[in-house]
Protein backbone atom coordinates (compact mmCIF):
# COMPACT_ATOMS: atom_id res chain seq x y z
CA UNK A 1 0.00 0.00 0.00
CA UNK A 2 1.52 3.75 -1.37
CA UNK A 3 0.74 6.35 1.15
CA UNK A 4 0.61 10.24 0.91
CA UNK A 5 0.76 12.74 3.94
CA UNK A 6 -0.84 15.72 3.26
CA UNK A 7 -0.90 19.19 4.93
CA UNK A 8 -3.77 21.54 4.81
CA UNK A 9 -2.55 24.91 5.06
CA UNK A 10 -4.63 28.42 6.10
CA UNK A 11 -8.50 28.59 6.00
CA UNK A 12 -8.34 25.30 8.18
CA UNK A 13 -7.47 26.17 11.42
CA UNK A 14 -10.43 26.15 14.13
CA UNK A 15 -10.49 27.65 17.69
CA UNK A 16 -9.85 25.10 20.02
CA UNK A 17 -8.45 22.88 17.57
CA UNK A 18 -4.91 22.61 19.74
CA UNK A 19 -6.86 21.40 22.84
CA UNK A 20 -6.69 17.72 20.93
CA UNK A 21 -2.97 17.62 20.88
CA UNK A 22 -1.74 18.72 23.95
CA UNK A 23 -1.47 15.34 25.49
CA UNK A 24 1.10 14.70 22.97
CA UNK A 25 4.97 14.43 24.23
CA UNK A 26 6.47 17.99 23.96
CA UNK A 27 3.32 19.74 22.84
CA UNK A 28 3.35 22.10 25.62
CA UNK A 29 6.94 23.00 25.37
CA UNK A 30 6.42 23.57 21.51
CA UNK A 31 3.81 25.92 22.17
CA UNK A 32 5.93 27.46 24.63
CA UNK A 33 9.00 27.68 22.12
CA UNK A 34 6.43 29.31 19.24
CA UNK A 35 4.47 31.80 21.67
CA UNK A 36 8.02 33.04 22.61
CA UNK A 37 9.04 33.66 18.87
CA UNK A 38 5.73 35.72 18.59
CA UNK A 39 5.74 37.73 21.84
CA UNK A 40 2.00 36.20 22.57
CA UNK A 41 1.21 32.99 23.79
CA UNK A 42 -0.17 30.67 21.19
CA UNK A 43 -2.39 28.61 23.03
CA UNK A 44 -4.55 31.28 24.70
CA UNK A 45 -4.95 32.10 20.92
CA UNK A 46 -5.75 28.89 19.53
CA UNK A 47 -7.93 28.86 22.88
CA UNK A 48 -9.92 32.12 21.75
CA UNK A 49 -8.76 33.40 25.45
CA UNK A 50 -6.43 35.96 24.16
CA UNK A 51 -8.69 39.41 23.01
CA UNK A 52 -8.27 42.59 25.12
CA UNK A 53 -5.27 44.02 25.14
CA UNK A 54 -3.60 42.17 21.74
CA UNK A 55 -6.57 43.24 19.49
CA UNK A 56 -6.49 41.59 15.68
CA UNK A 57 -3.14 39.68 17.52
CA UNK A 58 -4.80 37.74 19.72
CA UNK A 59 -7.04 36.84 16.80
CA UNK A 60 -6.33 32.88 15.49
CA UNK A 61 -7.51 34.02 12.18
CA UNK A 62 -4.78 36.93 11.66
CA UNK A 63 -1.99 35.81 9.15
CA UNK A 64 0.48 36.27 11.87
CA UNK A 65 -0.86 33.55 14.33
CA UNK A 66 -2.76 31.04 11.29
CA UNK A 67 0.72 29.58 10.52
CA UNK A 68 2.50 29.36 13.41
CA UNK A 69 -0.50 27.76 14.70
CA UNK A 70 -0.90 25.22 11.79
CA UNK A 71 2.57 24.67 11.72
CA UNK A 72 2.91 23.47 15.46
CA UNK A 73 -0.01 21.78 15.73
CA UNK A 74 0.78 19.54 12.41
CA UNK A 75 4.45 19.26 12.99
CA UNK A 76 3.18 17.47 16.62
CA UNK A 77 0.87 15.34 14.73
CA UNK A 78 4.10 14.14 12.36
CA UNK A 79 6.07 13.87 15.48
CA UNK A 80 3.37 11.30 16.90
CA UNK A 81 3.37 9.13 13.69
CA UNK A 82 6.75 8.84 13.76
CA UNK A 83 7.02 7.76 17.17
CA UNK A 84 4.58 5.02 15.95
CA UNK A 85 7.29 4.19 13.51
CA UNK A 86 4.78 5.25 10.85
CA UNK A 87 6.14 6.81 7.77
CA UNK A 88 4.90 7.52 4.05
CA UNK A 89 5.34 7.20 0.30
CA UNK A 90 5.88 10.58 -0.29
CA UNK A 91 4.80 14.22 1.01
CA UNK A 92 2.33 17.35 -0.08
CA UNK A 93 1.25 20.53 1.41
CA UNK A 94 -1.20 22.99 0.57
CA UNK A 95 0.75 26.59 0.71
CA UNK A 96 1.96 26.78 4.55
CA UNK A 97 1.23 23.20 4.76
CA UNK A 98 4.46 22.84 2.48
CA UNK A 99 6.79 23.50 5.29
CA UNK A 100 5.27 20.93 7.58
CA UNK A 101 5.97 18.66 4.29
CA UNK A 102 9.67 19.58 4.31
CA UNK A 103 9.61 18.86 8.48
CA UNK A 104 7.70 15.47 7.76
CA UNK A 105 10.22 15.27 5.00
CA UNK A 106 13.30 15.88 7.24
CA UNK A 107 14.44 18.66 5.48
CA UNK A 108 14.74 20.83 8.72
CA UNK A 109 13.98 20.33 12.42
CA UNK A 110 10.78 22.17 14.00
CA UNK A 111 12.61 25.14 15.61
CA UNK A 112 13.97 25.67 12.01
CA UNK A 113 10.49 25.51 10.74
CA UNK A 114 9.04 27.75 13.52
CA UNK A 115 11.37 30.08 12.88
CA UNK A 116 10.69 30.33 8.96
CA UNK A 117 6.78 30.05 9.45
CA UNK A 118 7.43 33.46 11.77
CA UNK A 119 8.98 35.26 9.07
CA UNK A 120 6.73 34.29 6.52
CA UNK A 121 3.45 35.17 7.93
CA UNK A 122 4.78 38.53 9.35
CA UNK A 123 5.76 39.17 5.62
CA UNK A 124 2.71 37.90 3.93
CA UNK A 125 0.46 39.52 6.72
CA UNK A 126 2.53 43.03 5.74
CA UNK A 127 1.73 42.68 1.99
CA UNK A 128 -1.71 44.06 2.58
CA UNK A 129 -3.97 45.54 -0.21
CA UNK A 130 -5.65 42.54 -2.27
CA UNK A 131 -8.55 39.89 -2.42
CA UNK A 132 -9.04 36.51 -3.02
CA UNK A 133 -11.94 34.86 -4.42
CA UNK A 134 -12.70 31.11 -4.50
CA UNK A 135 -15.55 29.83 -7.58
CA UNK A 136 -16.36 26.98 -8.07
CA UNK A 137 -18.46 24.90 -10.61
CA UNK A 138 -16.97 26.78 -13.92
CA UNK A 139 -15.88 26.40 -18.25
CA UNK A 140 -12.00 26.26 -17.25
CA UNK A 141 -11.60 27.72 -20.64
CA UNK A 142 -13.96 30.76 -19.98
CA UNK A 143 -11.67 31.21 -16.54
CA UNK A 144 -8.37 31.11 -18.56
CA UNK A 145 -9.64 33.36 -20.86
CA UNK A 146 -11.03 35.75 -18.81
CA UNK A 147 -8.12 35.79 -16.42
CA UNK A 148 -5.21 35.84 -19.46
CA UNK A 149 -7.23 39.54 -20.14
CA UNK A 150 -6.56 40.58 -17.10
CA UNK A 151 -2.89 41.56 -15.72
CA UNK A 152 -4.20 42.36 -12.31
CA UNK A 153 -5.75 38.83 -11.58
CA UNK A 154 -4.24 35.12 -11.53
CA UNK A 155 -5.28 31.38 -10.78
CA UNK A 156 -3.83 31.67 -6.93
CA UNK A 157 -4.71 28.27 -5.87
CA UNK A 158 -5.81 25.59 -8.89
CA UNK A 159 -7.48 23.12 -6.37
CA UNK A 160 -9.17 20.79 -8.37
CA UNK A 161 -11.10 20.69 -12.06
CA UNK A 162 -14.02 21.94 -10.08
CA UNK A 163 -12.52 24.55 -7.90
CA UNK A 164 -9.88 26.91 -7.86
CA UNK A 165 -9.04 30.69 -5.87
CA UNK A 166 -8.29 33.94 -7.59
CA UNK A 167 -5.83 36.20 -6.18
CA UNK A 168 -5.02 40.01 -7.23
CA UNK A 169 -5.95 43.64 -6.77
CA UNK A 170 -9.75 43.70 -5.31
CA UNK A 171 -11.08 45.37 -8.20
CA UNK A 172 -9.74 42.71 -10.93
CA UNK A 173 -10.54 39.92 -8.42
CA UNK A 174 -14.28 41.07 -8.51
CA UNK A 175 -14.52 41.43 -12.56
CA UNK A 176 -13.47 38.06 -13.34
CA UNK A 177 -15.61 36.64 -10.58
CA UNK A 178 -18.66 38.76 -11.89
CA UNK A 179 -18.07 37.67 -15.59
CA UNK A 180 -17.01 34.25 -15.08
CA UNK A 181 -20.19 31.43 -15.82
CA UNK A 182 -19.83 29.65 -12.27
CA UNK A 183 -22.26 28.11 -9.52
CA UNK A 184 -20.43 30.06 -6.52
CA UNK A 185 -17.90 33.11 -5.99
CA UNK A 186 -17.23 32.71 -2.42
CA UNK A 187 -14.69 36.08 -1.29
CA UNK A 188 -12.22 35.03 1.10
CA UNK A 189 -11.44 36.87 4.09
CA UNK A 190 -7.82 37.28 3.44
CA UNK A 191 -5.18 40.39 4.44
CA UNK A 192 -3.65 40.14 0.54
CA UNK A 193 -3.36 38.40 -2.26
CA UNK A 194 -1.47 35.30 -1.25
CA UNK A 195 0.68 33.62 -4.50
CA UNK A 196 0.18 36.59 -6.55
CA UNK A 197 2.92 38.96 -8.05
CA UNK A 198 1.24 41.42 -5.44
CA UNK A 199 3.12 39.12 -3.07
CA UNK A 200 6.71 39.80 -4.87
CA UNK A 201 8.36 42.16 -2.23
CA UNK A 202 7.85 39.45 0.46
CA UNK A 203 8.78 36.60 -1.39
CA UNK A 204 12.29 38.51 -1.93
CA UNK A 205 12.48 39.23 1.34
CA UNK A 206 11.61 35.54 2.43
CA UNK A 207 13.99 34.55 -0.21
CA UNK A 208 16.76 36.10 1.60
CA UNK A 209 16.24 34.54 5.01
CA UNK A 210 16.38 31.23 3.33
CA UNK A 211 19.59 31.59 2.22
CA UNK A 212 20.75 31.34 5.92
CA UNK A 213 18.87 27.82 6.43
CA UNK A 214 20.40 24.84 5.87
CA UNK A 215 18.32 21.95 3.85
CA UNK A 216 19.10 18.69 4.14
CA UNK A 217 18.26 16.76 1.52
CA UNK A 218 14.23 15.09 1.99
CA UNK A 219 14.15 11.11 3.28
CA UNK A 220 10.64 11.27 1.63
CA UNK A 221 9.89 12.45 -2.06
CA UNK A 222 8.02 15.92 -1.60
CA UNK A 223 5.74 17.46 -3.74
CA UNK A 224 5.51 21.24 -3.93
CA UNK A 225 3.26 23.57 -4.68
CA UNK A 226 5.59 24.79 -7.73
CA UNK A 227 6.73 21.59 -9.17
CA UNK A 228 3.86 18.74 -8.18
CA UNK A 229 7.15 16.35 -9.20
CA UNK A 230 8.86 14.16 -6.62
CA UNK A 231 11.72 15.79 -5.28
CA UNK A 232 14.39 14.55 -2.13
CA UNK A 233 17.07 17.11 -2.75
CA UNK A 234 17.18 19.80 -0.23
CA UNK A 235 18.73 22.41 -2.40
CA UNK A 236 16.01 21.88 -5.39
CA UNK A 237 13.08 21.76 -2.55
CA UNK A 238 14.32 25.08 -1.32
CA UNK A 239 14.85 26.62 -4.69
CA UNK A 240 10.86 25.94 -5.05
CA UNK A 241 9.97 26.98 -1.81
CA UNK A 242 11.67 30.58 -3.01
CA UNK A 243 9.08 31.13 -5.72
CA UNK A 244 6.08 29.78 -3.49
CA UNK A 245 4.45 33.34 -2.15
CA UNK A 246 4.11 34.18 -5.84
CA UNK A 247 3.10 31.22 -7.57
CA UNK A 248 0.01 29.16 -7.26
CA UNK A 249 -0.70 26.47 -5.39
CA UNK A 250 -1.44 23.30 -8.18
CA UNK A 251 -3.07 21.20 -5.85
CA UNK A 252 -5.23 19.54 -8.84
CA UNK A 253 -1.55 18.23 -10.38
CA UNK A 254 -0.25 17.16 -7.27
CA UNK A 255 -3.69 14.81 -6.73
CA UNK A 256 -3.49 13.51 -10.49
CA UNK A 257 0.82 12.91 -9.47
CA UNK A 258 -0.48 11.19 -6.68
CA UNK A 259 -2.86 8.73 -8.67
CA UNK A 260 0.01 8.32 -11.36
CA UNK A 261 2.05 6.88 -8.16
CA UNK A 262 0.29 4.79 -7.46
CA UNK A 263 -0.72 6.16 -3.95
CA UNK A 264 -3.81 4.05 -2.39
CA UNK A 265 -4.33 6.48 0.76
CA UNK A 266 -4.14 9.96 1.46
CA UNK A 267 -3.66 11.11 5.10
CA UNK A 268 -4.73 14.14 5.82
CA UNK A 269 -3.02 15.60 8.59
CA UNK A 270 -4.11 18.88 10.88
CA UNK A 271 -7.18 20.36 11.27
CA UNK A 272 -10.30 19.54 9.15
CA UNK A 273 -10.78 17.45 6.09
CA UNK A 274 -10.14 19.92 2.75
CA UNK A 275 -7.83 18.13 1.52
CA UNK A 276 -9.54 15.02 2.08
CA UNK A 277 -12.94 16.56 0.42
CA UNK A 278 -10.64 17.43 -3.04
CA UNK A 279 -9.01 14.06 -3.19
CA UNK A 280 -12.56 12.15 -2.53
CA UNK A 281 -14.00 14.13 -5.46
CA UNK A 282 -10.96 13.99 -8.05
CA UNK A 283 -9.16 11.03 -7.36
CA UNK A 284 -11.66 8.20 -6.88
CA UNK A 285 -9.33 5.25 -6.63
CA UNK A 286 -7.98 7.24 -3.39
CA UNK A 287 -8.89 6.30 0.08
CA UNK A 288 -8.07 9.02 2.31
CA UNK A 289 -8.56 9.54 6.40
CA UNK A 290 -7.83 12.50 8.66
CA UNK A 291 -5.60 12.99 11.57
CA UNK A 292 -6.29 15.99 13.81
CA UNK A 293 -5.95 14.98 17.53
CA UNK A 294 -3.98 12.42 19.54
CA UNK A 295 -6.96 10.06 19.66
CA UNK A 296 -6.77 10.05 15.42
CA UNK A 297 -3.07 8.29 16.30
CA UNK A 298 -4.84 5.52 17.71
CA UNK A 299 -6.88 4.41 15.27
Amino acid sequence: MAIAWVFPGQGSQKVGMAAGVLDLPGARERFGQASELLDRDLLAICAGEAGGELGCLGDLNDTRNTQPALFVLESLLVDGLRAQGRQPDVVAGHSLGELVALYAAGVFDAATGLRLMQTRSALMAEAGGGAMTAVMGFDRTELETLVAANPDVVIANDNSSAQVVLSGTPKAVAAVSSQLSCKRAIPLAVSGAFHSPSMAEAATAFAAALEAVPFADAAIPVLSNTDPTPETSGTALKQRLRSQMTSGVRWRETMEAFSAAGIDTAVEIGPGNVLSGLIKRSCPGIGTAQISTAADLGR
